[in-house]
């Protein structure tokens, strides 16, 4: 045999292999439902056929005259129905558990028809949360609940930085170091195929490491610490000067020459008596010297003038 023969029956076992195969099996559909809400299988069944799912067999049926009966399943009893209008098979409140593959025999033609649904319900995700876990290297961690097919990825724009899924966790966990100037850029995302769910680098994510403040801080820094300084010392010198008024006011009210202002005081001077021209000189001359000491008492009021009568 010549080696242009062997290659010949080469090539044709290897097409005989991967020619594709018949079979009596349907072809599968991928379809995705969400927990809480329903699904509508995309075949129509109008006057004759089933629903079938599994190895539980038939579920449903539908009788010609536009009669059904959907609860031949426990499990999916009021749940299940079927519209003799468009013909549609539609499940409700879906669960977990309801994933699986389901088949839709169509007997309306004269030859059956089958259409099978592979259905995986999802939940929908929650919001991921990220804490910071050091301040002044701003690190950080973002975690979501796991559940089937989640992914949690850390982004910075369009550029994808970490990513992690694992369905032997509770909880999904991805740490990251964030550069503080292109804090707003970063993003971390959890995504299944039916939901997805972002969240950003919290505000109380700021370098605070002293050899990392630039020029423009340190300046801020300072002038802002001057203006408090000023601000402080006028105060308490208003304050000294204001309490010293206060002190200086308080005692010249309780000093004894304050006090004794309103008080006049004359000499008493007792006189021999004489006739009544001497008494009335007399008393002329005490009423001027009272009237003078009167004049100088307010002019001047540390000292008492004391004027003798004789």
């Amino acid at each position: 045999m010549t080696t242009l023969q062997y290659l010949g029956i080469s090539v044709r076992f290897i097409i005989v292999l991967c020619s594709p195969q018949h079979s009596d099996q349907p072809e599968t559909w991928q379809v995705k439902g969400i927990v809480g809400t329903f699904l509508s299988f995309p075949e129509r069944v109008l006057k004759s056929g089933n629903l079938l799912y599994g190895d539980l067999g038939n579920i449903a049926q539908v009788y010609p005259g536009k009669q059904s009966n959907t609860n031949l399943e426990k499990r999916f009893k009021n749940r299940l129905h079927w519209n003799n209008v468009t013909g549609v098979f539609t499940l409700s409140d879906l669960q977990i558990d309801d994933s699986g593959v389901y088949t839709v025999e169509n007997a309306d033609a004269e030859e059956k028809m089958t259409h099978a649904f592979q259905l995986t319900v999802y939940y929908v995700l929650s919001k991921p949360q990220v804490t910071v876990h050091d301040n002044i290297s701003c690190s950080v961690v973002c975690s979501v609940e796991n559940g089937r097919e989640v992914t949690l990825s850390w982004y910075r724009g369009g550029e994808i930085l970490n990513q992690i899924s694992s369905p032997d966790h509770i909880t999904l966990s991805l740490p990251l170091k964030v550069d503080e100037q292109n804090r707003d850029s970063y993003r971390c995302e959890a995504a299944n195929p039916v939901s997805k769910e972002t969240a950003v680098v919290p505000n109380s994510c700021i370098e605070s490491d002293p050899s990392k403040v630039t020029d423009g801080d340190a300046t801020t820094q300072g002038s802002l610490i001057a203006v408090i300084c000023v601000l402080v010392a006028s105060g308490l010198v208003g304050l000294a000067i204001c309490l010293k008024k206060r002190r200086n006011g308080q005692q010249h009210e309780d000093s004894p020459e304050r006090k004794q202002d309103d008080i006049l005081y004359a000499e008493i001077t007792h006189i021999k008596p004489a006739d009544n021209q001497d008494i009335l000189m007399h008393n002329q001359c005490q009423l001027a010297l009272f009237r003078m000491n009167l004049r100088r008492q307010k002019k001047e009021s540390k000292y008492r003038p004391k004027v003798r009568c004789d």
